[in-house]
């Protein structure tokens, strides 16, 4: 398992990371400052909340999360047709770091997290498995629905001066999506899915 040791960030002082017993503390032995809690991640709620936000990801991209109405002239928007529209204006760099940031990385952080699951409960595929396990950190600094949820809310503010705004199912979804999201990376403990890992298949 990688990061297998870590720093107490009072005195700088190396501690081998070790399995804490629910309810359990890390204290570092020179300081006492307390350097990891015991992990908890019912992986039957985890479950349950990826599969909801794959369910809700669909409305979300798919349905228009506004509709402009400005002097008669309607138009809808998705996630991904205001990426598109960002990079036909020029603005290829930020067009793409929409999409992926709102569209493509938070997919897959959802798939990878369920596979995770399923191949951590049947106890198979762990090759998959530590590829998935080695890879999820940096799919999560990917994942960045808040910014582009921040950027909506900031534009709907300014075009609300001079257009009429609505929202839709779409909108709803989005923000479910977000909340949902928000959660599951909040509940997703990365330290407890290696130490399933090990003792799935180092035994």
């Amino acid at each position: 398992m990688p990061d297998c040791h870590l720093l107490c960030p009072h005195c700088d002082q190396v501690i081998r990371r070790r399995a804490i017993p629910r309810g359990r503390k890390l204290l570092c032995p020179v300081c006492r400052t307390v350097v990891a809690d015991s992990p908890y991640c019912d992986l039957n709620v985890l479950t349950a909340l990826t599969l909801t936000a794959l369910v809700l990801y669909v409305p979300a991209n798919l349905l228009p999360i506004l509709e402009v109405n400005l002097l008669g002239s309607i138009r809808t928007a998705t996630i991904a047709h205001g990426a598109w529209i960002t990079i036909n204006q020029g603005f290829w760099l930020v067009g793409s770091a929409i999409f992926l940031a709102a569209v493509v990385a938070p997919l897959l952080m959802l798939l990878s997290i369920l596979m995770q699951l399923i191949l951590v409960s049947l106890e198979v595929g762990q090759r998959p498995l530590r590829w998935l396990l080695r890879w999820h950190p940096t799919l999560d600094q990917f994942t960045m629905l808040e910014v582009y949820l921040i950027s909506f809310f900031v534009a709907a503010f300014k075009l609300g001066d001079f257009a009429d705004l609505h929202f839709g199912i779409g909108t709803i979804s989005f923000l479910l999506l977000f909340l949902i999201s928000f959660y599951v990376q909040y509940e997703y403990n990365h330290q407890l899915m290696w130490e399933r890992y090990d003792r799935a298949f180092k035994r």
